[in-house]
């Protein structure tokens, strides 16, 4: 974050972001498999990103689709299962690249399962190489591998492209909670969060694994409502929207010691 942050007056505070999206963001108010408003209303989001000259790259999840979780629990081998929910993104992402295409910004999808027809494979520098061009990069099939999550598959491409923070688009909450909001009505919001407070207290930011993986590496993860038009923008701006998850408790960014690719 430039030096600027903390600004709403101004451009985007960010060079370069990963957008994190659940499958169930896409999903709008139905209960399985994506609404296509919904997904133009994502992708005009994504499109203000890139007219804001932040070069923007988008892991998306499959909880719309199908969960590899939830498959293993209900028999299934938990790597076959986890095979299918990495397929599922593979979907999701096409059906963001069209929506976005549509809307005139130029979007290549990299999947980490190589399927050359629909995708290309994921190749490090060929992604910044598409960020560099102003180009929206959806990654897809998480990181490939069976057992890690697509908040892993975001904690890593993020550090991989040099990005300087993770925009993590909740489907309906504001941001990381005190106790679980579904279960607790007067749960708080906490606008400040250090990774490692996240991880002591339990609290839903992302999974371990990629939680620890943003410590490690002094990655900020900005937690917010995508159902709220102009959140997104807000974030880049520099405002406080949501939560902050970061090195410093007073929500500093913590970027300072990461280097660009």
């Amino acid at each position: 974050m430039s030096e600027d942050a903390g600004g709403s007056g101004g451009g985007a505070v960010y060079k370069r972001v990963l957008l994190k999206l659940s499958g169930e963001a896409l999903v709008g108010d139905a209960v399985y498999g994506i609404d296509p408003e919904r997904m133009v209303g994502v992708a005009k989001e994504i499109r203000g990103c890139v007219e804001l000259g932040v070069e923007t790259a988008v892991v998306v999840g499959a909880g719309n689709i199908f969960r590899g979780v939830a498959g293993s629990a209900k028999g299934m081998d938990r790597a076959a299962a986890d095979y299918m929910g990495m397929i599922a993104t593979v979907i999701n992402a096409m059906a963001l690249q069209d929506a976005m295409e549509k809307l005139g910004v130029d979007t290549r999808v990299l999947s980490a399962i190589e399927m050359r027809e629909i995708a290309e494979p994921y190749i490090r520098r060929r992604a910044i190489r598409h960020l560099e061009k102003g180009r929206v990069v959806i990654f897809a099939a998480g990181t490939g591998n069976p057992y890690f999550t697509t908040d892993t598959a975001a904690a890593l491409r993020a550090l991989e492209i040099g990005a300087e923070a993770i925009l993590m688009g909740k489907k309906k909450y504001d941001g990381v909670y005190d106790s679980d909001p579904e279960i607790n009505p007067e749960a708080v919001l906490i606008p400040h969060l250090t990774h490692r407070e996240a991880l002591e207290r339990g609290l839903k930011v992302m999974d371990s694994t990629a939680l620890s993986l943003c410590m490690d590496n002094r990655l900020p993860i900005m937690v917010f409502n995508m159902a709220v038009p102009s959140n997104i923008d807000r974030v880049l701006r520099g405002e406080l929207v949501g939560t902050v998850v970061s090195c410093e408790p007073d929500g500093g960014a913590c970027v300072g010691s990461r280097q660009r690719p």
